[in-house]
């Protein structure tokens, strides 16, 4: 018996999968190399809260609004024999979706689209479903069909075969479809997100998963199904239990600079999120902290700070379950050939969400996350 126990062991262990993530050109990037980025933000004003409050969307406006400056993708399989797509690990969201054939939408027609007619193990349904990720959503019908995920074969996956994906700013996107990580709580349609469908079949050793996000331009990040490693992280893991489980909610202490409460006075929300790439809160305490840094609005809504001005200025600390969690401004602050953005952004929200922000992707880079299912926790460690 203990052999059995063992050779099962050995067979779960290559199992694990560590999934490369490319960090491309952001959306926002795209539209300003086209000339598109002025018009877009006066015709679409950008708040990301509508991703977790869909009932702020605005009907003039358009969907995915909040992945406008997502760069994190990875490429995984669909289908038999398995159809290749660049996806987004968002742990914001819980379903799966890729564009296909039925799509006639102008944002298909430069990503690779997925055909039913050319997999083996494709069952269709008459299910419809739409994904709400920003001011509208992605429409389309729900699917059956095995799934590839770095060396794991995840069969029988429902996913989104989407037919209609209005907004010209997805044409510019450098991914096409989304694979949610979130709890199946919040999936649209009731679908099973692929975590949960890779651990109700045994294909992963433990229920949960961890994210490393390199500061390097071209390489180094990963999603690992399955396992934490301790080599993309310093110190030990700090474990913070969820406040609600459905997004990867958790309870912020305080957000302080140099000892003084700058925001979140009382504690607040965050909800940690791989597909936001920014720091996200509401107006006025966003507003304080930009006045607390020096920066200024300039024609594109973005914040600008004086670039020779970053190695003076200190670290914003967020403090987290008792844990202190610097940000320095080498890492809220996006240095870029058109000179130096701040990294915190407001979104407006409804009046029951309180103070919430979302902790994406300039925080991520600081800190190793462990997205812990099986507990309903998460873990923190500085990043290696």
């Amino acid at each position: 018996m203990k052999w059995l126990v063992l050779l099962a062991l050995v067979a779960l262990s290559e199992c694990l999968v560590k999934i490369p993530l490319q960090r491309g050109k952001s959306l926002r990037q795209n539209l300003k190399e086209h000339g598109l980025l002025a018009d877009y933000l006066k015709m679409h004003p950008y708040n990301p809260a509508t991703k977790y409050f869909p009932t702020l969307a605005q009907v003039s406006s358009q969907p995915l609004e909040n992945y406008m400056d997502t760069e994190y993708f990875a490429t995984i399989g669909v289908g038999t024999p398995p159809q290749v797509f660049s996806v987004i690990f968002d742990t914001g969201s819980s379903n799966l979706w890729v564009p296909s054939v039925y799509c006639s939408s102008p944002a298909c027609s430069n990503h690779r689209k997925f055909n039913p007619q050319h997999s083996s193990t494709f069952r269709s349904t008459n299910q419809p479903v739409s994904i709400a990720y920003g001011t509208g959503s992605m429409t389309g019908i729900l699917g059956y069909d095995t799934v590839q995920v770095g060396g794991i074969e995840d069969p029988n996956q429902i996913f989104g075969l989407s037919e209609t994906e209005p907004g010209y700013f997805l044409y510019y996107s450098p991914f096409d479809g989304i694979l949610g990580l979130a709890y199946p709580n919040i999936a649209s349609s009731g679908a099973t997100p692929v975590f949960d469908n890779m651990w109700n079949q045994g294909l992963v050793p433990q229920d949960l998963f961890s994210v490393y996000l390199s500061s390097n331009e071209q390489s180094g990040s990963v999603v690992i199904f399955g396992e934490i490693d301790s080599s993309y992280y310093t110190g030990s893991l700090n474990w913070v239990p969820l406040s609600y489980e459905g997004y990867w909610q958790i309870t912020v202490d305080s957000i302080t600079m140099n000892g003084e409460v700058i925001a979140c006075s009382s504690s607040c929300q965050a909800i940690v999120d791989t597909g936001t790439s920014l720091l996200s809160g509401p107006p006025n305490p966003v507003a304080n902290i930009q006045h607390y840094i020096g920066a200024s609005e300039n024609s594109y809504g973005q914040y600008v700070i004086n670039c020779g001005s970053i190695s003076s200025m200190p670290d914003i600390i967020f403090t987290i379950n008792g844990v202190q969690y610097p940000l320095p401004a080498s890492a809220y602050i996006m240095q870029n050939q058109g000179g130096c953005i701040s990294s915190f952004q407001s979104m407006n929200l409804p009046t029951s969400a309180g103070e919430l922000w979302i902790l994406g992707d300039v925080f991520i880079r600081e800190y190793y996350v462990v997205f812990d299912r099986g507990n309903n926790q998460i873990g923190l460690a500085h990043a290696a």
